[in-house]
């Protein structure tokens, strides 16, 4: 049975920092990518950012050069460190897995948290 917690949300001001973290078991270790997404109210779900069993990592452009996925192996593990934080950052954010190559579509993704709420005020 698959597992993904996510854990680290809460309220943070303009310009600040959060760390996101996913804990995961039973998703498997075979060709495997990890991701995080969110949503914010009346919004489509966005891919934020992904990452694969190689290490390989892309990123949405919103996002690019603020937030920062990894993983830790040892622990089963995903992160997310987002800094720069904008009010359009709020969300709830999801941690996923999905199998096959990298991507940051909710469609390619199997398994799914329940989710972390981020709030950034101005």
């Amino acid at each position: 049975q698959v597992q993904l917690v996510e854990s680290g949300g809460g309220s943070v001001q303009a310009g600040g920092s959060l760390r996101l973290s996913c804990g995961a078991a039973g998703y498997g270790y075979s060709n495997h990518y990890m991701g995080w997404f969110r949503q914010a109210p009346g919004k489509e779900r966005e891919g934020v950012a992904a990452i694969d069993s190689d290490g390989s990592t892309t990123y949405a452009r919103s996002v690019k050069g603020r937030f920062t996925i990894s993983k830790d192996n040892g622990k089963n593990t995903l992160y997310l460190q987002m800094n720069s934080l904008k009010p359009e950052d709020t969300a709830m954010y999801y941690c996923a897995v999905g199998y096959g190559y990298l991507s940051r579509e909710p469609r390619d993704f199997s398994y799914w948290g329940q989710g972390t709420q981020v709030t950034v005020s101005s």
